[in-house]
């Protein structure tokens, strides 16, 4: 899992929780179904069965691979639109091209993450590079939908391309485990994510029998999806590990700890963690678009037929 690293994690600021925080208790275990995505590549989809009052504002997030592709089998996405919200799409092993109506472009590779603002509407398409189609290889990555508030549903879109490292990285108290910060705070320190809607973004890798406790704000709601490997979550350590994802309850902090022994795919126990500020409104989800109502979703697929949301870049027809 090449993702950005540190030679010596003992080396890096090491993150602190303060005395007296609460706790926060595991409240729901779901297990990501699998599916398939774009032109047939393989996802988890990682926030199903999760009620919506634990996930704002995230709508969805689909873990894309692990897979080894042979040759002539790596897909992407055909050109579509989006409305009302963020994509960020993370690479943890493989390469991934993006092209959008509205000049956004870039490739992103091994710890690289895209920050799309889809606000008032584009289109946009994902593709791998032709040289990995010709030789295939190991593709892996994240890509998580943050909703807009209502203010910022139509505001003009944006894109960040966050290189890997970009990403402040940090270390658990004891340095067992690395922490790389993509959006948000922690501890004082900055991802260099610029988002609309408050967030927290974490990959962290902790190492075999090490436990990370982080303080987390009090108004974000806070969850954890295993990548690989094998843990547990919370005080009371309940067992979670690949393709399952942890709700935790109100609270100052969070525990993650990784099991003793971790398969040989994967030295430590990979873990995403996520925090944000709830939006507290109405969600109409259909499809590529995140309102807040019928109407609204309504008048986005009238805007898309109509050409409204933007035209295939001539050069890429």
């Amino acid at each position: 899992m090449p993702a950005i690293t540190a030679e010596n994690p003992l080396a890096l600021p090491r993150v602190t929780v303060p005395v007296g925080a609460r706790p926060r208790r595991v409240l729901q275990l779901v297990t990501a179904p699998s599916g398939f995505e774009g032109e047939g590549f393989p996802v988890r989809r990682a926030f199903a069965a999760i009620d919506h009052r634990y996930l704002d504002p995230f709508i969805m997030m689909d873990q894309m691979g692990e897979v080894d592709y042979g040759a002539g089998e790596p897909k992407g996405t055909p050109w579509h639109p989006h409305r009302g919200f963020e994509t960020v799409t993370y690479i943890i092993d493989g390469t991934f091209i993006h092209r959008d109506s509205h000049g956004g472009g870039g490739t992103i590779t091994d710890g690289d993450t895209q920050w799309m603002t889809a606000g008032s509407g584009l289109l946009h398409i994902e593709t791998p590079p032709e040289e990995l189609v010709m030789s295939g290889g190991l593709f892996h990555g994240l890509q998580l939908w943050v909703n807009l508030p209502a203010k910022d549903k139509m505001t003009d879109p944006r894109y960040q391309d966050i290189r890997g490292g970009s990403v402040k990285l940090l270390a658990s108290s004891d340095g067992g485990a690395l922490l790389r910060v993509i959006a948000g705070e922690m501890n004082g320190h900055e991802g260099p994510g610029v988002t609309h809607t408050p967030i927290t973004m974490i990959h962290a890798s902790v190492s075999p029998g090490a436990e990370v406790t982080l303080p987390w704000r009090p108004d974000f709601n806070a969850l954890a999806y295993g990548l690989a490997g094998q843990g547990f979550a919370g005080g009371e350590r309940q067992p979670f590990g690949t393709g399952q994802s942890v709700v935790f309850g109100d609270g100052d902090a969070l525990t993650v700890r990784a099991a003793g022994n971790q398969d040989s795919r994967s030295a430590n126990f990979e873990v995403v963690l996520l925090g944000g500020l709830p939006i507290r409104e109405p969600v109409a989800h259909y499809g590529p678009f995140v309102m807040n109502s019928h109407a609204e979703l309504a008048q986005a697929f009238d805007d898309f037929k109509a050409g409204r949301l933007g035209k295939i870049p001539a050069d890429l027809l």
